[in-house]
């Protein structure tokens, strides 16, 4: 497919965020090194960090920091990966303690290269949260173990709040965007944690626009996503990490971002979070709590 061309790199001024910076933000990034932990607000260099580290939140990416996929559009850096941590678990969990979180977000690299694809590893961390913090909210942000239900099952049974698979993009981008992917095989992801944990789990999915897509591309990946039972979506603008990644097509204004919301809500989405700085974790307690914005 031809790379299309780059917009001006200049960002848009609803993009130019100053963001906290204070006692906060450093006792959290200390934390998080002092556990060895890895967390994909560092790692996809979101732009909600300072926000998020100083207000005591995090998203915490487990399985090592290098994915064995190398999507166009992600920071995260690709390679072989070491075996899994089996200490991170418990690191999880103590972050959360320490940290005194009502909502974990948990998220991984994706792991082909095992057998279940990391899934018992984020049934261990669910569990170990779950064993010091019981009254913690806790999300999982989940790769598609290559379509494996058995895999999918065992994180349902390890009863996490919200299972969120993102659907990234539209159908027509995905072989380009998405490194190993398949539109088709994601939305069977979210179809089964419907129909594997009934009404006890909500499933969730996301995607970024301004990669190329058209509007009615998108109302079609709502439809897919609604039809497939997702209950959850956020949408927000995709931010090209370098000049090597997958280049920004289109900024998409405030109010753009508002239109592109209330379609979602035409598909029976229990909650809608779209807005430019939107992420698949930013105000994960808020949506799952059915708050639209």
């Amino acid at each position: 497919m031809q790379t299309p061309d780059r917009i001006p790199n200049r960002k848009p001024r609803w993009l130019k965020v100053k963001a906290p910076l204070g006692q906060t933000y450093a006792e959290v990034k200390k934390l998080l090194g002092d556990l060895t932990l890895h967390t994909v607000c560092q790692e996809a260099n979101c732009p909600n960090r300072q926000e998020c580290w100083a207000n005591r939140t995090a998203t915490f990416l487990i399985l090592g920091d290098k994915c064995t996929r190398s999507c166009r559009f992600c920071n995260v850096g690709s390679g072989h990966p070491s075996p899994p941590d089996p200490n991170e678990p418990a690191h999880v969990a103590e972050a959360v303690k320490r940290m005194k979180l009502k909502y974990a977000v948990i998220t991984s690299v994706t792991r082909d290269d095992l057998p279940d694809g990391g899934a018992d590893h984020f049934s261990q961390t669910i569990c170990a949260i779950r064993e010091v913090c019981p009254d913690t909210g806790v999300e999982v942000l989940i790769p598609d173990f290559m379509g494996d239900t058995d895999s999918l099952k065992i994180v349902i049974d390890a009863n996490p709040n919200v299972i969120n698979h993102n659907l990234e993009t539209v159908r027509s981008l995905t072989a380009d965007i998405r490194s190993g992917a398949d539109y088709d095989r994601s939305l069977a992801v979210l179809r089964n944690i419907r129909k594997l944990s009934g009404d006890n789990i909500r499933s969730k999915s996301g995607i970024m626009v301004g990669l190329g897509e058209t509007m009615d591309e998108i109302r079609q990946c709502f439809i897919d996503l609604s039809s497939a039972g997702c209950q959850l979506l956020t949408v927000g603008q995709y931010l090209a990490p370098s000049d090597h990644h997958h280049p920004v097509i289109r900024y998409y204004t405030p109010d753009e971002f508002d239109q592109i919301r209330d379609m979602a809500l035409e598909y029976n989405f229990n909650s809608v979070l779209a807005g430019p700085l939107v992420r698949s974790s930013y105000h994960a307690n808020e949506l799952a709590d059915g708050k639209s914005a």
